[in-house]
């Protein structure tokens, strides 16, 4: 098939010539001097090039087609550095080529056309895509429309636009509607609307497939169809820690190539039933009161969580709670071993293997039910520990955003079946400052006399005796419409509908909040019990078991590319390299 798609001949850039090479997955192209004597060669995994159009061409940041005879334009995937991300930026690269005639011209286009439906299989043809008109700045329906969408058409698909007016709309019409034909489905939001999709992707292949999401024990069914994100949300967490920069077209450019990233999802159970799932942060103490504190005051955008953090911060609360872990094989990875999880991460790729013994191909990974949490798994025993927490954390991911580029657990892994359990005991302000300052730097948070950090496969947190009863009034056992509000923000997704709530409302639910969320600083008795904050969402909760499902969805993403690599080579062979397949 290599030598059917063999192509060879001299085109022109300009008035300079070229040698342009089709061979095998790859297409080069060679400067030639006057004295035809070789120069700059840039090389392009055919995987890799976005489309091919006949004239010339341009796409961003408007299109224009001048009808040529002699010349055809190909767009491939640039690479850039991101400044201070660690991830690399995609860019939309073009290449306008001119040919001696034009049966020339046809002939290359038709063989890079061919090329690419060769080699690029897994390339999505049909997606169903969905707007958030209010995260963020307010700004989805631009990004998609001025970026995203002339990139798509570029690369052929075809999409199916839905642009949301309210919460969990889009969990609701994947839950309910035929989505036969579709490759995937995007989201145009922040974390939130990605929550949304998550779960309307997990719990209808959970229903298809006959399986009780409620049964913490049970072995969930992978979803067959790929996750894109398009950041456009106040958070972009999940975007960060699985492509390393916040950028639409880098986003969208992964997209059309058909990259494929699994991603390890946490399932949330209280009292036998299926309360959420998360894929990067539960967390209970600072983080949850946090949470909590910021969503009485979303008029300030996201300078919100700054805020509150302060708050909170200055409050300084800790909480009684028994925590019980299931560790993780030591032998397999540590969350204090230095790795971190890239692009072709060797930890992810041999977990692919021992969750997923019996599949030949990716293909066969949603063929039939699964047994990566077989009695093989489940071996070891659970751990138990009770004290007095400033924060209890499980994550499934680095959870890295720009603030925090390293993240809560920077040796974390997105696909190998665990996630990284962080204990962080009652200590003095200062230290709990040092601890999170350290957030923010290249310095190893964990190394800290009060804070743990556990490989596990699952977590239960109950409270001491004595302390539900406690729990109960200050969550709501004693004001019913208390409760409800506190179930209400749970509920909502991408919480669309809190931020159109009135303002005598907020004002309202915000004078009731206070005395549950700002004891430590404004009277003698601080709360007995925090909140769980799950993926930016607050539990109703506060007892719950969680459990990490391996390879759960699958984004269209690689994972972060190492930029380091990038800088280290020389200039001829960095064109070369940041260009070339992974």
């Amino acid at each position: 098939m290599e030598t059917d798609l063999r192509l060879e001949s001299s085109l022109w850039v300009g008035n300079k010539r070229y040698r342009a090479l089709l061979t095998g997955w790859y297409f080069n192209w060679t400067e030639v001097d006057k004295k035809n004597r070789d120069k700059k060669t840039i090389s392009v995994p055919v995987s890799e090039v976005v489309g091919v159009e006949e004239g010339r061409v341009e796409i961003l940041p408007q299109k224009s087609v001048e009808d040529t005879e002699k010349d055809f334009t190909v767009f491939y995937v640039k690479r850039s550095s991101s400044g201070g991300s660690y991830g690399l930026l995609w860019r939309l690269g073009r290449i306008q080529f001119s040919c001696p005639s034009r049966v020339l011209r046809d002939q290359w286009t038709q063989h890079l056309r061919t090329a690419l439906k060769t080699h690029s299989p897994s390339r999505p043809h049909r997606l169903l895509v969905f707007i958030n008109p209010f995260g963020g700045k307010k700004k989805g329906r631009q990004i998609y429309h001025s970026l995203v969408a002339p990139l798509f058409e570029l690369a052929g698909i075809s999409c199916h636009v839905i642009v949301t007016e309210r919460a969990n709309q889009a969990r609701d019409h994947i839950l309910k509607k035929d989505l036969t034909g579709f490759d995937g489905v995007v989201c145009v939001g922040g974390d939130g609307m990605f929550s949304e999709i998550l779960h309307g992707l997990i719990g209808r292949t959970q229903q298809e497939a006959g399986l009780c999401e409620n049964d913490p024990t049970v072995t969930l069914q992978p979803c067959p169809l790929h996750i894109g994100i398009i950041p456009a949300g106040s958070t972009d967490c999940v975007c960060y820690a699985t492509v390393g920069v916040i950028d639409p077209v880098t986003s969208a450019l992964h997209i059309i190539i058909g990259d494929s990233q699994p991603l390890d999802v946490c399932s949330v159970h209280h009292a036998a039933a299926l309360v959420r799932y998360s894929v990067s942060l539960v967390g209970y103490g600072f983080y949850g009161d946090v949470l909590a504190e910021s969503e009485k005051h979303r008029w300030m955008g996201p300078l919100r969580y700054d805020y509150a953090g302060t708050v909170v911060y200055l409050s300084n609360r800790s909480y009684a709670g028994i925590v019980q872990y299931l560790p993780a094989d030591p032998l397999l990875s540590s969350p204090r071993d230095k790795t971190r999880c890239l692009s072709g991460c060797s930890v992810c790729s041999k977990s692919t293997e021992r969750l997923f013994p019996h599949s030949s191909d990716s293909g066969s990974l949603y063929s039939s039910h699964f047994s990566q949490f077989s009695s093989d798994s489940e071996e070891g025993e659970w751990v138990s520990v009770e004290g007095r927490f400033r924060c209890v954390s499980l994550t499934c991911m680095s959870s890295s955003c720009p603030k925090s580029p390293l993240g809560l657990s920077p040796s974390a892994h997105l696909a190998d079946g665990t996630g990284d359990l962080i204990l962080v005991w009652d200590t003095h302000p200062l230290g709990f400052l040092k601890f999170l300052y350290r957030h923010t730097s290249t310095q190893d948070q964990f190394d800290l006399p009060f804070v743990e950090v556990h490989r596990v496969k699952a977590v239960r947190f109950s409270l001491p005796a004595g302390k539900e009863e406690e729990a109960y009034e200050e969550i709501g056992g004693t004001n019913e419409e208390d409760r409800r509000y506190v179930e209400t923000i749970s509920r909502n997704g991408s919480q669309q509908q809190l931020a159109e709530r009135s303002t005598g409302q907020e004002m309202a639910n915000e004078q009731k909040a206070a005395t549950r969320f700002l004891c430590g600083l404004c009277c003698s008795k601080a709360p007995a019990v925090s909140v769980w904050n799950c993926d930016g969402e607050i539990l109703p909760f506060t007892n719950i078991i969680c459990r990490i499902h391996g390879q759960l969805v699958r984004l269209y993403a690689r994972g972060i590319e190492d930029g380091a690599a990038m800088h280290s080579c020389s200039e001829e062979k960095c064109e070369r390299r940041c260009i070339s397949h992974k």
